[in-house]
């Protein structure tokens, strides 16, 4: 079989200055043709993605038009139609890159449900920043409204912040082992997946964002990648970033990410996690390697060139 890859698409990376579905399906034609080229190098190719912008301005749109007789819906929820929309577009996108390439391959998008426990404790203290960045007096009016916390965010504004609990284990995990099996390319794990709890033997949706780095790390685990390939702004993760003295990481071992970490190297909400889900992925698959980069530098990286590669 040819070696696995899963890619993991940032929600920034999908939406760009135009919220509009126009918009953000001309961002992901672009990114379908990086990804395609994966395919036609022979990897067996899957996505997942994020969803944090759109998820925010989904629970923006839903408090706006909410009233008696049409209620808000809850987060689980918004996270599953952004989960089916961008899957959607993707989708939509990649099969027509494939056509032109003149390869006959089917792509399919799975509305994935990712299970989380109940006493995590990220329902106690929301950290996970979603939808649009405002300024900090917005920020504080929202939150006098409506209760809603908000953090600072790299420097860009304030986002909303909701729980943000651990995948413990993947719904649809066996669906997906089987899809990849039969040579389909396969998104999942979208928006981190629909966050669920196994209570008295059902699965019940929960308000939640899962981060999507720690999502797609542990469907690279499950799936036994070859590669997970963690996509960011930037070419490669840097300690001192910004300085005068910031070092570009090439290879690097879990050990020196770990030491990083407690020296505060990363920013939460931004490298961090990715950091920490790569850890997550060579921790428990040790024969994968975990890559941190950018889209436009995956066929660079994948011909010999530079990016973060995180081993044991």
């Amino acid at each position: 079989m040819s070696k696995k890859i899963l890619v993991a698409l940032g929600g920034n990376a999908i939406l760009t200055d135009d919220p509009s579905a126009k918009g953000q399906i001309a961002a992901l034609e672009k990114t379908a043709q990086q990804l395609v080229r994966l395919v036609e190098s022979g990897y067996q190719l899957i996505i997942s993605h994020g969803n944090g912008p759109q998820v925010g301005n989904l629970l923006l749109q839903q408090a706006a038009g909410q009233s008696e007789k049409n209620p808000a819906l809850p987060l689980d929820t918004c996270v599953a139609m952004t989960q089916g929309s961008i899957g959607y577009w993707l989708q939509n996108r990649l099969q027509d890159a494939l056509s032109k390439k003149g390869i006959n391959k089917s792509v399919v998008s799975l509305l994935t449900q990712v299970e989380v426990s109940e006493s995590d404790p990220a329902f106690e203290k929301p950290t996970k920043p979603i939808g649009p960045f405002v300024s900090k007096e917005d920020a504080e009016a929202i939150n006098q409204e409506t209760g809603d916390q908000f953090v600072e965010d790299s420097g860009r504004g304030y986002r909303k912040v909701v729980p943000s609990p651990k995948p413990v284990s993947i719904v649809e995990s066996d669906t997906i082992e089987q899809l990849v099996e039969n040579q389909v390319v396969t998104i999942a794990c979208g928006g981190g997946g629909i966050p669920v709890i196994k209570r008295n033997g059902e699965i019940e949706g929960v308000e939640a964002v899962i981060d999507k780095d720690f999502a797609s790390a542990k469907l690279a685990e499950i799936l036994k990648v070859d590669k997970l390939i963690i996509l960011t702004g930037v070419d490669n993760v840097y300690i001192n970033f910004n300085k005068p003295n910031q070092e570009k990481l090439e290879k690097v071992t879990v050990a020196q990410l770990e030491k990083y970490i407690e020296e505060n190297q990363f920013a939460a909400g931004s490298m961090l996690p990715k950091v920490q889900a790569a850890i997550d992925f060579v921790e428990n698959y040790p024969q994968g390697e975990a890559v941190i980069t950018s889209l436009d530098n995956i066929e660079n990286y994948l011909n010999g060139g530079t990016a973060t590669t995180v081993k044991i």
